[in-house]
């Protein structure tokens, strides 16, 4: 499915792709909706209705993946109520491998998500796989998110890199397309981003499992290790 060889920079989503989607689904369909109801005594049909129109206002904006948005609208504290289920925080199937083939491998590696720099660091804090990144690109630093046109711009003049030789992996198929749109030659999605939801068979874009249906090989990186110091 991947011509390695054609390959020189792989652009990696965090959540969806590499880390299990199943604990955002859990912490913004379930458990914020029910620690809402019980902060306005509301039943938690009506938190989760009310929760949900406002998310699918603000979806696909940086608003919708800021931390600091929602706390603000909400009045609770959103870090501090992740941090308290961090321990669901779990790597995809064969993430870690692949991440250890690509560092060891002449490709870049560089991490892109829309996740709030305050959820990449809860997140590393559980499950650290920064080390095997040569970059970390957090959409809120290039005040664009990913399904915008002008997040890759920003990307090519912060990290420059030739779209006809790049990979991207996301989940989010209206971020694949706008990086179609921009230009990126090579794009590959997740078929089952969250583990406890079922397989899709829909998707626009060629799909994987696992990571261990693409593995790359293990040509080092000339001078250097094959594990991060």
């Amino acid at each position: 499915m991947i011509d390695w060889d054609s390959i020189d920079t792989v652009l990696l989503d965090m959540d969806g792709t590499l880390l299990d989607l199943h604990f955002d689904n859990y912490f913004w369909l379930d458990h914020l909706p029910r620690l809402y109801a019980e902060k306005h005594g509301i039943p938690a049909a009506d938190a989760t209705a009310t929760l949900h129109g406002r998310f699918d206002g603000r979806q696909g904006t940086l608003d919708w993946y800021s931390l600091d948005y929602w706390s603000a609208q909400l009045d609770m504290d959103v870090p501090a109520l992740k941090r308290e289920i961090r321990h669901m925080v779990a790597l995809r199937p064969f993430a870690l491998e692949f991440l250890q083939q690509l560092h060891a491998g002449p490709c870049e590696v560089v991490l892109v998500t829309n996740a709030h720099r305050k959820t990449l660091d809860i997140k590393m804090s559980q499950v650290d796989i920064t080390p095997w990144f040569d970059r970390l690109v957090v959409s809120h630093d290039l005040q664009a998110p990913k399904e915008d046109p002008a997040f890759w711009h920003a990307l090519q003049h912060l990290h420059p890199f030739n779209p006809d030789r790049t990979l991207l992996i996301d989940d989010t198929e209206s971020v694949l397309e706008s990086a179609r749109q921009y230009g990126i030659a090579h794009l590959l999605t997740l078929l089952q981003p969250d583990s406890q939801h079922q397989k899709r068979i829909d998707t626009r874009f060629p799909g994987i499992h696992h990571f261990d249906e693409i593995m790359p090989g293990t040509l080092p990186r000339t001078g250097e290790a094959h594990s991060p110091t």
